[in-house]
């Protein structure tokens, strides 16, 4: 089975149970914090995926580390290093914000454009791309992209909104090949 499968698998339990409990905020905070210590400790990982370190030692590391977070994430992480699958961690991380942000109407996407955008086409941007994917917020990443010519692309989960200048050719140029 799949990385992702198996990741996106451990999220929906995991939402399940602290939505359950009235605690997805709780948990998204310490999957944030989580998410920083792995990335900042490549160390940590190469550790919990050593062959010569015991399970043992690993389950019992996890505890002293990660001592004041909820029992929800300690034991996650020491079935994930049981069952040789820390790897997966970003991503349960990941699939686990995008439950949250569903339940409170929240999106996420990255907007790419040749300048900076100021706040205010930010908010515009936002505030249509909200009503278009029938969302309440929409929280927007803006990224710098010099092949960017002019306006604007968006990416929201795996659709694409293209309102750049080379979109545009490409689809005046498809349609007048379907013309001739």
């Amino acid at each position: 089975m799949s990385g992702e499968v198996v990741a996106n698998r451990y999220a929906d339990a995991l939402f399940a149970i602290a939505n359950e409990q009235g605690k997805t905020e709780q948990l998204m905070e310490e999957f944030e914090v989580l998410d920083e210590i792995f990335r900042s400790n490549k160390e940590l990982n190469a550790f919990l995926e050593h062959p010569r370190v015991s399970n043992t030692r690993k389950k019992q590391f996890l505890d002293e580390v990660f001592n004041d977070f909820s029992a929800n994430v300690k034991n996650t992480l020491k079935i994930l290093v049981e069952r040789h699958r820390t790897e997966i961690i970003p991503s349960i991380i990941n699939h686990y914000a995008k439950l949250v942000n569903d339940a409170k109407g929240i999106a996420e996407a990255t907007v790419y454009s040749a300048r900076e955008l100021s706040e205010a086409e930010k908010e515009q941007l936002e505030k249509t791309f909200a009503k278009r994917l029938n969302k309440q917020t929409v929280k927007l990443e803006s990224v710098v992209d010099p092949s960017v010519l002019g306006g604007v692309k968006v990416r929201v989960g795996n659709s694409i909104y293209d309102g750049t200048i080379s979109g545009k050719l490409q689809r005046l140029e498809r349609n007048i090949g379907i013309a001739n």
